[in-house]
């Protein structure tokens, strides 16, 4: 696989030729990146016993509440403990400040069994140690609580490595399991109704047992150790891989779980390693594949012929692009990820068309106008791209909206082609 440095004013990125592996341009510049801190959106939800306290200003509380859409009366599982101009300028101690915060909550909230210290970009400028605090404090209130830390800063990293970074913390702390009996680990945050089709899904196959990271409890996280297999629902979860591979776990090599083919090939990486009957397989996987199948049909009908253009933001762009290509007909301009972690992605860029124009990393303004010049029938990319080019004529898709909805397995196939479909739609009853 080849991999181009792309320099300022070098606009076009050349095409892979037929057959041949794909190249891909490593784009230095200029960057549009969403916060860390919003994986807290969707990973508060999952983990039912788990609290996410940040560390951070007035600004992580306020995109906090905005992302989250939380009511003024609800109670969430997760606050900001805010920094003030005394912290900042050190003329406090942070440190008794912060456990004063955290006896206060836990004494208001027995529900909470794991609390997350989430550093932010200014409790890192002031170099505030939270995994110092994180055991000093789950020295305190250890058995009740387990108290851990990771960082949602939004320097240098992308949104979706928030839950990277806690997925990581969980692993690291998780019981470690001496038994050489093959278990399964699901590791990504889906939601409950895909974790349900999952499970029932690999029990009909025999896999098993199956365990989930995140799981519903944050404080019953499975055991780790040589005996744990584990399949990625996400393709950006390098760091909590790397954890899992320390502890002697090992991945099963798989695509993504997106899509008809994706979910069949992902499950099948499961069933291969249990040396699950072929026929039985098929027999079970065969219902909910049909009806995938004929979720994507409608979809197809609209997406078909249609010319997509990814700017990079979540790091879910080469599976996404792969399931539009093979499954809906659509044609990839461009697709541009953040970061492309080779190892985990190799099933999914076997699977991409010959010519696929791949990018890792931004430069937004040489992006941007290749994107002018493609004129995309969609364009997907980050919020502060789109409205932008929707005032410019361009069918847009919010990137952050794949993460926030259920898109993994067979039952979801037609949700997640209808993500793409919808603004075409819109589009086109505008255009009337």
């Amino acid at each position: 696989m080849t991999t181009l440095e792309l320099e300022r004013g070098c606009a076009t990125p050349p095409a892979a030729t037929d057959g041949a592996e794909p190249t891909i341009l490593r784009e230095r510049g200029q960057r549009e990146v969403f916060c860390g801190l919003t994986g807290i959106v969707w990973l508060h939800r999952k983990m039912q016993d788990a609290f996410f306290l940040i560390v951070g200003s007035r600004t992580c509380a306020h995109l906090m509440q905005s992302a989250a859409g939380v009511m003024i009366f609800a109670e969430p599982r997760f606050a900001t403990a805010i920094l003030e101009e005394r912290d900042l300028a050190g003329l406090a101690d942070a440190n008794e400040e912060l456990d004063r915060v955290v006896d206060r909550l836990l004494a208001r909230r027995n529900d909470i069994k794991v609390l997350f210290l989430v550093g932010s970009c200014p409790s890192e400028v002031i170099k505030l140690d939270l995994s110092r605090a994180a055991e000093r404090l789950s020295t305190r209130h250890m058995p009740t609580v387990r108290v851990l830390n990771y960082s949602g800063s939004g320097i240098e990293t992308t949104f979706t490595q928030g839950e990277d970074a806690c997925l990581s913390a969980l692993a690291g702390a998780a019981p470690t399991s001496t038994t050489k009996d093959a278990s399964l680990l699901v590791v990504g945050a889906v939601a409950d109704v895909v974790e349900d089709q999952f499970r029932r899904l690999f029990s009909d196959l025999g896999v098993g047992p199956v365990d989930f990271l995140p799981s519903r409890k944050a404080a019953e996280v499975a055991g780790i150790g040589p005996g744990t297999r584990y399949l990625l629902a996400q393709p950006y979860l390098r760091d909590v891989a790397g954890v899992l591979d320390e502890r002697g776990a090992q991945r099963l090599p798989a695509p993504f779980p997106f899509g008809a083919e994706g979910t069949t090939a992902w499950l099948k990486a499961a069933a291969d390693a249990w040396n699950v009957d072929p026929a039985r397989f098929d027999d079970v996987v065969a219902g909910p594949h049909a009806r995938a199948t004929k979720a994507l049909a409608s979809r197809r009908a609209l997406l078909d012929g249609k010319r997509a253009f990814f700017f990079p933001d979540s790091q879910l762009e080469i599976p996404i692009a792969r399931f539009l290509s093979r499954e809906l007909g659509v044609s990839l301009i461009e697709v541009g990820t953040p970061y492309l972690h080779r190892a985990h992605l190799e099933e999914e860029l076997r699977m991409l068309p010959a010519g696929a124009k791949l990018s890792e990393g931004q430069d937004v303004d040489l992006q941007l106008e290749r994107c002018r010049a493609a004129r995309p029938d969609i364009t997907v990319c980050g919020l502060g791209l789109a409205n932008p080019l929707e005032a410019e004529g361009l069918t847009t898709k919010w990137s952050i909206e794949l993460v926030f909805t259920p898109i993994q397995g067979y039952e979801q196939a037609g949700d997640l082609a209808e993500l793409f479909t919808r603004p075409i739609v819109r589009r086109e009853r505008l255009a009337v």
